[in-house]
Order: C-alpha cells, then structure tokens, then sequence
C-alpha cells in the first residue's frame, strides 16, 4: 500500500484532475498522434451524432489536442484504424488493440440471437450483400418487414429489418463501421479492417467479476479521479451493484492499482490510478500552470460524474438536449466553459454551415466570475479557435 495518505486541497485536487485531462498548462497534446495519446490514455471517448458545433468526440478532442481537426478523428478511424466505434460507456470510440476486452459483450448478443430464429436468415443475407457489393448502410439493403429485439448495446421494439441485421452484426463483431456521413453509418466487414492477431485474440479475463473490475479501473483513468459511489461514470458496466463494486474497490487497493485521495472538504475519498501518481508531487509543488480557456464537450469524460464537478469546482452542469424547451435553464446544446481552473460559465454556440458563421447565442457567466478584460479577450481567442475547428470564416453574437 502508499505509504501515507495523499491529501489535497480542492484546488489541488482540480490542478491535478484538469493536468491529467491536458486541460491546463501547456498543451501536452498535439496533432493527429496527440489525439491517439489522448484517446489512449482516456480509453474511451463517449461519441453522439448529434452536430451543432461539432460532434461529442470531435469537441472532447478539440479542447486538448493543439491543431486537432475533424480530419484527423477520421483518419484515426476509417484511414489508420488505430481507433475503432464500439460501446464503452455508451456509444464511443475505443483503441483497436483494446478489441479483445469486449468480446463478453459480442458473445452475449451471438447468444441472444438465439432468441430471434428470423435473424440468422437476415444477416446471412447481409453477410452475402456485402460480400457482393462491399460497403453498405442501411437504406443499401432492402430486407422486408421489421424485428423486435435485444443486444448489450441496442434495443428496438420495431426496427427495420435491414437496420436490425446490421446492428445486430454490428453488436457480434462480425461488421464495423466502415465510415459515417454524418449520423449514418456504413458497415463492412470486421476481418478487412481489424488486424487479425487483434481480432481474433481471446477474452483476456477468466470471469465476469474480472472483466467489471477491468472496466472500473478503466473509468477512473478515464476521469482521473473518481469515487467509490452510484455514478454515470459506470453506465454500460452491466450488472455492476454497489456490493461488487465495493468489492471490486478494495481488490484494486490491495494490488496497488488504484490510491485513494483525500480531498479537504470532500468525505467521500477519491481514488486515482497509479500510473496517474506522478502527477501529485508536481501538484504539491504548487506550479504555476498556464492558464487555457477552452470549451468542453457536455459528455466529455471529464463531465460523466456530474456531482463531482460539482464538489471539485462547484459547477453545477446539465446537458439539456432532452429537456422539453420551456423547461430549460439555459439552452438545447450548451458547453462548459472552462477558464484557467474554474468553469466561468457556459457558452451556446451554432455553426451555421451555409454562411461558415459561427453563431454564438448565448454567454452565461457562473454568479461568482468577473467578468474582466482579461476574460473577454480569453473567450474571444477561444472563440476564434473554435470557429475555425468548425470551418467558420466568422463569429458573430446573436
């Protein structure tokens, strides 16, 4: 065990967390590698369709990555396959080397099909489709009728037919997504992207407990910090209770995987991966970190534990796309908005793509930031970064 507790004041505690994300000081990422590092380190970045002003992935990876464009997730994925769409928590982008730690998850939807006879005979007429005519997307292949039916990651009580077989093929490994334009995906098959030393090397874990103990410990490296509590941070960790949980807390404690990390103010410890130590000494130096301003993706990794941003940097945050409008605090597709080591407030921004202009709606400040000069030229220069991640020749505010 460490030899003595770590302590850490709150500011500490949020140098610690925003440095290990790359998010204050210099940037530690850059380019198209820089994004694999990240990505890599993270182990999952949580990915939506929806583009208001740049999808969930591309705006977690803008906030961090120097230069990061669109292009360069892309490539990542459909070029160099470094990086593969699978779920994680939810859907999201993983490394194509951490495959195998998912083939639980393949296995239990081959054995659900079971339940639903008509979809062998659906995906053999896929399988020879795209054998025949390479890539495809759902609206390429005419299979009549709808299907309900069930896998790890997708329900449906009546998709069509052609969508189901896809998703289902897609669930087993058998498909990946071979590229997306825009929220559609095109699927080919698995075995021309993915290496087969990857593809085909066996489940790494010998039960299910193993294999939910490897997913905590991948979700704490993939905020930094995190607690041993009911938490979003566990979404798509099946069957994962509290007892097992606690379980799987005090295991990774003992083998020196984890360490906790008391914070003034806070009861509950905190607990970081042990590659992440290093960090602490440089914190406990009190450095003087470059200040960055940036905007933050609502499911960023750094977001998924809602109410531990708000016991680290009392910001209370809520993603209100699903939020009937009337009864919205702020707005339809709103992002955090980090300043230095605090979240001055939040920032509605529209890319309005036939005019390359890029709309800032709304700015609101949280009630305790000053709104200085310093701030505003800040915000102006993040705002013109952004406008040009989104290929915006202007900005203008609503």
């Amino acid at each position: 065990m460490h030899e003595s507790p770590i302590t850490l004041t709150v500011r500490q505690a949020r140098q610690f967390l925003l440095s290990k994300h790359g998010l204050l000081g210099e940037h530690r990422f850059a380019g198209k590698q820089g994004a694999l590092a990240f990505a890599r380190q993270v182990g999952c970045i949580q990915y939506d369709p929806i583009d208001v002003c740049g999808k969930n992935s591309e705006l977690v990876l803008q906030s961090r990555v120097q230069g990061f464009t669109k292009t360069m997730l892309d490539e990542l994925l459909y070029t160099d396959r470094a990086l593969v769409d699978y779920p994680d928590k939810n859907l999201s982008i993983v490394p194509t080397e951490d495959w195998p730690y998912f083939e639980r998850d393949r296995e239990i939807s081959r054995q659900n099909a079971e339940r639903y006879p008509e979809m062998r005979t659906l995906t053999q007429q896929v399988r020879t489709h795209i054998e025949a005519n390479g890539v495809v997307c759902s609206d390429d292949i005419r299979l009549d009728g709808e299907i309900e039916w069930w896998s790890p990651i997708h329900w449906s009580s009546g998709s069509k037919a052609s969508r189901a077989a896809l998703e289902h093929m897609y669930a087993t490994g058998e498909l990946v997504v071979h590229h997306k334009k825009g929220a559609r995906k095109y699927y080919d098959i698995a075995e021309r992207h993915i290496p087969a030393e990857i593809l085909h090397t066996p489940e790494p874990f010998p039960d299910d407990f193993e294999h939910r103990k490897w997913r905590v410990l991948r979700r704490i490296g993939a905020i930094g910090l995190l607690w041993d509590r009911p938490s979003d941070a566990w979404l798509h960790i099946w069957d994962l209770k509290s007892p097992e949980r606690n379980e799987i807390f005090r295991q990774l404690l003992l083998e020196e995987k984890i360490f906790p990390v008391a914070v003034e103010g806070i009861k509950c410890p905190l607990y970081c991966r042990s590659e992440d130590l290093p960090l602490v000494p440089e914190i406990l130096k009190k450095p003087r970190l470059k200040p960055r301003c940036e905007l933050i993706a609502p499911l960023d990794n750094l977001m998924w534990d809602r109410k531990l941003i708000k016991a680290l940097f009392d910001f209370d945050y809520m993603w209100e796309i699903y939020t009937p409008a009337h009864k919205r605090k702020f707005g339809y597709y709103v992002l955090p908005l980090l300043c230095g080591e605090t979240f001055a407030g939040r920032v509605e921004a529209v890319v309005d793509r036939k005019t390359k202009t890029l709309v800032v709606k709304n700015v609101w400040y949280e009630n305790d930031t000053k709104q200085t000069q310093k701030l505003q030229t800040a915000l102006d220069n993040c705002l013109k970064r952004f406008a040009k991640f989104n290929d915006c020749e202007t900005i203008e505010t609503a």
